[in-house]
């Protein structure tokens, strides 16, 4: 069997190893990885940090500005995996197939995002990868004081910066 691919996220904060689930979300991870490779996420922010919910980015530069993404994926969210402490997640709009770079982490248990229904209302957040080294981080992001910034609520106040994602060789 093939091992699943690994991340690592140079933060701001420090570092963040992440095993995305290829496996069982393979189209999540591989959009994921397709942002990695051209090093998309160099810089940007976490720029919603929620601390008994979520830290979130992939999306947004330190002025708020959004960065041209790729097209939208497909919600995977019914693959059976749960939105539990450490996992990441696409994040997306109301509409159910809408993600596209921006992904957030579970900072805690988040059970009312899984999938529980093919309705909009119950489709979910697809799960596609799990903090496997460097929680202690994420912990440390989910303490950072926030506010609002350019019409966006749960903005830490100093930046905290994905610095560079790149794939470990394993």
């Amino acid at each position: 069997m093939e091992k699943n691919p690994t991340v690592l996220m140079e933060t701001s904060m420090g570092n963040i190893k992440i095993e995305l689930f290829k496996d069982k979300a393979p189209i999540s991870a591989r959009n994921f990885l397709a942002y990695v490779a051209d090093g998309y996420y160099d810089g940007l922010i976490f720029h919603r940090v929620i601390k008994n919910f979520m830290i979130q980015g992939g999306g947004l530069d330190e002025s708020m500005q959004p960065k041209k993404t790729k097209f939208a994926i497909k919600n995977e969210a019914a693959n059976g995996l749960t939105n539990k402490r450490g996992t990441l997640a696409m994040a997306r709009t109301a509409v159910v197939d809408s993600a596209t770079s921006q992904f957030f982490i579970n900072v805690v248990d988040n059970p009312f995002l899984d999938y529980k229904g093919k309705t909009p209302d119950l489709f979910g957040y697809a799960v596609f990868g799990q903090v496997i080294e460097g929680m202690d981080v994420v912990d440390a992001i989910k303490e950072v004081k926030t506010g609002s910034k350019a019409g966006h609520s749960d903005v830490p106040l100093e930046p905290v910066f994905i610095k560079s994602v790149k794939v470990c060789e394993e």
